[in-house]
């Protein structure tokens, strides 16, 4: 290629322009990212101790306590809503892989998943409250359960869809000319050939409802003491933070960061965890 042609200078010219805009905008996401992990590790440091994790959270003005209610709270809901949207999910995801183009039926729920997707948590937290908890009159686990669940089984159907339609044709004709039936090929072939990234989606699932404040606030609402009972008003960590954060009073603020560190290495770590160990691996 001849260096001195205008034509090859001036697309030279714009992909260095591309590059160094690119380097840029990623150097100032980075460095943001870099400012609020750092602010959020110098802050909340000083909150983790074994009091956080045996205290229960503390009456207003009252010094000491902890998180072990809401860190329960938090991890008996969102592991419910994990083992009830991970199946759903899961099915849902086969189905739209396997029919959803055939039909009307499939492709209304494609829609239907696509807007779930996309819409505002408190959205779905109003339309638990309005169906549920004012029908039954008091806030519970079971309200946040159900939110949470209405987060997360988007999420996993379309992971599944979209790693299903991954598993290459020549894999499921094979199945289909051994006179394997279509849903042995659907769940003992097609499925187990991208369960890696499946189980990948069911983890970032599981990260975006970790954190999610905003339909707790209209469903489970918070407790100040130690409850299992999950058709009750059930502490959990987001509420927790977010109303310790703007108290006035430093123990609860303190608190708050010491929740928010908590519920940052949760999700970093299954982030971590879903790109590393359950990577799906392009066979050789």
């Amino acid at each position: 290629m001849n260096v001195t042609n205008p034509v090859y200078r001036k697309r030279l010219l714009a992909h260095r322009v591309g590059i160094v805009l690119s380097v840029i905008a990623m150097g100032i996401g980075l460095a943001f990212l870099a400012w609020i992990l750092w602010t959020l590790l110098v802050n909340g440091f000083g909150a983790l101790a074994p009091s956080l994790f045996t205290g229960d959270t503390p009456a207003p003005g009252g010094e000491g306590g902890g998180l072990r209610n809401a860190i329960v709270g938090s991890l008996m809901m969102v592991g419910l809503s994990t083992l009830v949207s991970t199946p759903i999910g899961i099915l849902a995801g086969i189905y739209l892989a396997e029919y959803g183009d055939t039909n009307r039926f499939g492709q209304v729920t494609r829609f239907v998943t696509d807007i779930m997707l996309s819409a505002p948590s408190i959205v779905i937290g109003l339309f638990v409250y309005a169906l549920y908890v004012a029908k039954v009159q008091h806030f519970s686990g079971y309200a946040g359960t159900i939110a949470l669940t209405l987060i997360a089984v988007p999420v996993v159907v379309r992971t599944t869809d979209n790693m299903l339609r991954l598993v290459p044709n020549s894999l499921l004709e094979a199945a289909f000319a051994l006179g394997a039936p279509r849903w042995k090929v659907a769940t003992l072939v097609r499925l187990r050939a991208v369960k890696a990234g499946i189980i990948t989606g069911v983890l970032l699932a599981l990260a975006r409802i970790s954190g999610e404040t905003a339909p707790l606030l209209f469903t489970a609402l918070n407790n100040q003491f130690f409850s299992a009972d999950m058709n009750a008003p059930l502490a959990n960590l987001p509420v927790v933070i977010y109303t310790y954060a703007m108290s006035p009073y430093d123990d609860w603020r303190s608190l708050a960061w010491g929740g928010a560190l908590l519920v940052t290495f949760t999700v970093l770590f299954l982030n971590i965890l879903s790109r590393t160990v359950f990577t799906q691996k392009t066979p050789r």
